[in-house]
């Protein structure tokens, strides 16, 4: 008692400064865990594209491999605490298919001269409503790559930060761009602020929750990408690095590949990030597998 008299301390001030101290650090600890909270808060809402007629051929594949032929077209919407983001953009705008319902048909000619066939799911601003989003609430807009069933709605967000890889900006603004595309769709995100995304796992938020993973081979940027859900887990989406179920297991590429090695690379590189991550694969082209999926605006957590 002595001891504290000395230094102006009582045996009640003591005991104050003792609880202020706990309290301290109880607070300490509630602001440590708030990366925790944000992680938590992270909900992934699956938009519908509709269905791809296509030829398993074309993946070195044959009918007997695949489940179905028909390929889905997805695009998500990633809602953090700190922004939301939109993952690629279907395959045709809401623009142009005139009030066509869920269920319509759409021919397409690609700049390339194909014939591509859609029956479309619900328009995609439409499905954004039903989640409580506007355009103007998505902050950032990433492609996996610029193949037209992924960038058609790519103009109906120019507030939204584009986070591109620059080899895919530079084949999406070429002179004459080669491949499966539409230019048309894209041409606008020129005019958008955009951010050149350089790192391998380009982490979006600064949380480790939502990265950006380069993928190249099917085009010369593409990208997939890591959603870690609370209650799900780790997701990654996989663009275009697979489009059937047996190109992984029987180790098949598409026969249009920018580069077939470095496809085989980018695959062996996130096989291992799923590992390294414990991540699911959702290959966002597998029908079977997306038509189990909850669709915005429900979601996952």
């Amino acid at each position: 008692m002595e001891i504290h008299r000395r230094h102006g301390m009582t045996n009640g001030s003591v005991w104050f400064a003792v609880c202020v101290a706990v309290l301290f650090a109880l607070s300490a600890g509630c602001t440590g865990s708030a990366t925790d909270g944000d992680r938590a808060a992270v909900k992934l809402y699956v938009l519908d594209g509709g269905v791809l007629g296509s030829d398993p051929g074309r993946y070195n594949l044959t009918k007997e491999d695949v489940e179905t032929t028909d390929l889905s077209v997805t695009a998500y919407l990633v809602v953090h605490s700190k922004g939301v983001l939109l993952w690629d953009t279907l395959s045709v705008s809401d623009e142009e298919r005139a009030g066509e319902p869920a269920g319509g048909k759409k021919h397409l000619v690609l700049a390339n001269g194909q014939d591509r066939n859609m029956t479309l799911g619900p328009p995609l601003l439409a499905q954004l409503d039903s989640a409580g989003f506007k355009p103007a609430d998505v902050q950032y807009v990433a492609l996996s790559h610029y193949h037209w069933d992924h960038t058609a709605n790519a103009g109906a967000f120019p507030q939204a930060t584009w986070l591109a890889r620059q080899a895919d900006y530079d084949a999406m603004f070429a002179p004459e761009p080669a491949g499966s595309v539409r230019p048309v769709t894209y041409a606008s995100l020129k005019k958008n602020p955009t951010v050149m995304v350089t790192a391998d796992e380009h982490d979006v938020f600064g949380d480790g929750s939502v990265i950006l993973k380069s993928a190249p081979g099917h085009t010369a940027g593409h990208q997939v990408l890591y959603v870690k859900l609370n209650n799900t887990g780790g997701v990654l989406l996989s663009g275009d690095l697979y489009h059937y179920p047996a190109e992984r297991t029987l180790g098949r590429l598409p026969t249009f590949e920018v580069d077939a090695q470095q496809t085989e690379s980018s695959r062996r590189e996130v096989e291992a990030f799923m590992t390294r991550t414990g991540a699911k694969l959702w290959i966002q082209h597998d029908l079977p597998s997306l038509g189990k999926l909850k669709k915005a605006p429900e979601y996952y957590d």
